[in-house]
C-alpha cells in the first residue's frame, strides 16, 4: 500500500515550474564549499519527496533549491484543495512566520538609508509614549499597548531587540492568561519569540515614521526580486489559485483572506516567489555586503532547550544547542558545513520551513498547506543539503520525525 501511494504521489507532480530552470543541480565548487556534499538530481528529489509525503499523509507540498546564490529546482506536488486540484509552483500559500524574516530584510534597507536606527530606542521614534495609543482602530490594527500603562520599560526597546525576540513579551498580548500584554522580562536581556515584538516594529515604522510596511514591502521587495503573485494582504486576483490546508487531525480549512498588514505573518506567496525571495537574500542583493551580514550575525544566545512554547526557562548548559543564536528576523546556527540560518512558519494547517548554509549559498525552501509535512522537514532538508546543524528538536520540541530508512516516525 505504501509503494501505492508512493506512486500515486509521484504521478500528481507538478513541473509547471521547470521550464527556464538549469540544468541538474550540481555541487559548488568554489574552495570554500568542496567538502559539501553534492546536491542530489531532481528525480531523485522527486522521490524522495513522494516517499516522505506517503509517509506522513501529506496533502500537498512545495520546495525551492538554491546552489551558489542561483535557483536550480522549483517543484510543487500534491493537491491544494479538497477538490484534488494540483498544487502548482504558482499556487498561492500562506507565508505565516517567514514574513518576519521578509519584514526585517526591508527593516535593513531603511537602516541603510539612515531612515531608522537599530539601536535607537523606540520612544525616539514616537511623537507619543506608548501606552497612550489607546484608540480601537490602534489597538485593533496592532496590540493593546496601553496594557503597558505604569512599566517604563517600553522605553528600553530597540529595533534590534524586537527583531531579536528579546522584547520580554509573549508571542501575543491576547494569548495571555487575562489578555493582557505585560514584560516577563527586561527588554535584551534573552529570548522569547514575540509576535508582538514585530508588530510593534511595524507600529514605530507605519506611526513613528509614517511609512506604510505593505507598500514599502512590495516596492523594496516584491517588485525587485520579480515576486509577482506575493503580497502582505489580500489580492482578489488571488482566489483562482489559492491552498487550503490540512490539519493534524486530517481536517481542512479554508485560504484565510487576510486583510490587514502584519509584519509578523500576513504574507501570501508561492514557492516560486519565495525561492527567488530566498536566492536574493542569500547573494545579498538590495543590501551592502556589511546589511546583509548584519542580518544573519549571531546577536543573542539562545540558552533555551525549545523555542515554543514561548517563554522558556534557559536549560542547564548540557540541555541547550551549541551556538545557536538570534538574528535579525532569522535564526543562525553553526554546523559540519559552517555557519547557517533559518526561519519557519507555522499555524494549524501550515507548515514552512526555510534554511540556508552561508558558505555555499545554498538553501531550501519547503512550503506546505499540510502541517502534517514538518515530520519530513529534518530529513528532506538534510537529504538535499547534507548535514546542517540545525536544531530541529529546538523549534519542533516532542514531534517524532519521519527519515527514509525507518517506516516509523521517530524522535531526533
Amino acid at each position: 500500500m505504501q509503494l501505492r501511494h508512493v506512486a500515486m504521489v509521484l504521478a500528481t507532480l507538478t513541473c509547471a515550474g521547470c521550464a527556464g530552470q538549469l540544468a541538474e543541480p550540481t555541487s559548488v565548487t568554489s574552495p570554500t564549499t568542496l567538502l559539501a556534499p553534492p546536491i542530489p538530481s531532481r528525480a531523485a528529489i522527486d522521490a524522495e519527496v513522494a516517499a516522505a509525503m506517503a509517509a506522513t499523509g501529506t496533502r500537498g507540498l512545495a520546495l525551492g533549491v538554491i546552489d551558489n546564490g542561483a535557483v536550480i529546482m522549483v517543484r510543487a506536488y500534491g493537491h491544494r484543495n479538497v477538490a484534488r486540484d494540483p498544487l502548482t509552483p504558482d499556487t498561492i500559500m500562506y507565508g505565516a512566520s517567514l514574513t518576519k524574516a521578509a519584514f526585517a530584510f526591508m527593516v535593513m534597507q531603511l537602516v541603510e538609508e539612515g531612515v531608522l536606527d537599530l539601536d535607537v530606542t523606540i520612544d525616539h521614534y514616537l511623537p507619543r509614549a506608548l501606552p497612550d495609543y489607546t484608540d480601537p482602530s490602534v489597538e485593533d490594527a496592532y496590540a493593546r499597548w496601553s496594557d503597558l500603562a505604569g512599566d517604563e520599560r517600553w522605553r528600553l526597546l530597540t529595533p534590534r531587540m524586537l527583531l531579536n525576540h528579546a522584547s520580554g513579551f509573549a508571542n501575543f498580548g491576547f494569548l495571555e492568561p487575562d489578555g493582557k500584554l505585560r514584560f516577563h522580562f527586561d527588554p535584551g536581556s534573552r529570548y522569547s519569540y514575540s509576535g508582538d515584538g514585530i508588530i510593534l516594529l511595524q507600529f514605530v515604522l507605519e506611526q513613528g515614521l509614517g511609512l506604510d510596511v505593505g507598500r514599502e514591502m512590495q516596492r523594496r521587495v516584491f517588485e525587485p526580486f520579480g515576486m509577482t503573485r506575493s503580497s502582505m494582504i489580500w489580492r482578489p486576483d488571488f482566489a483562482t489559485n489559492l491552498a487550503d490546508g490540512w490539519a493534524l487531525d486530517g481536517r481542512t480549512e479554508p485560504h484565510d483572506e487576510r486583510s490587514a498588514v502584519r509584519a509578523a505573518g500576513s504574507l501570501d506567496t508561492t514557492i516560486t516567489d519565495f525561492t527567488r525571495f530566498a536566492a536574493a537574500y542569500v547573494r545579498g542583493d538590495g543590501l551592502s555586503a556589511k546589511g546583509r551580514a548584519e542580518l544573519t550575525r549571531p546577536q543573542l544566545i539562545i540558552k533555551s532547550a525549545r523555542e515554543f512554547p514561548v517563554l522558556q526557562p534557559d536549560a542547564p548548559p548540557e540541555q541547550r544547542f551549541s551556538k545557536l543564536a538570534a538574528g535579525l528576523g532569522v535564526i543562525t546556527f553553526d554546523g559540519p558545513q559552517g555557519p547557517g540560518f533559518e526561519k519557519g512558519g507555522h499555524n494549524d494547517t501550515t507548515g514552512n520551513k526555510w534554511i540556508c548554509l552561508e558558505a555555499r549559498r545554498s538553501c531550501v525552501v519547503l512550503l506546505s498547506n499540510d502541517v502534517r509535512a514538518e515530520a519530513a522537514y529534518p530529513h528532506l532538508a538534510t537529504f538535499i543539503l547534507g548535514e546542517t546543524g540545525a536544531a530541529w528538536s529546538w523549534e519542533y520540541g516532542d514531534m517524532r520525525f519521519w527519515r527514509s530508512d525507518t517506516p516509523k516516525l521517530v524522535a531526533e
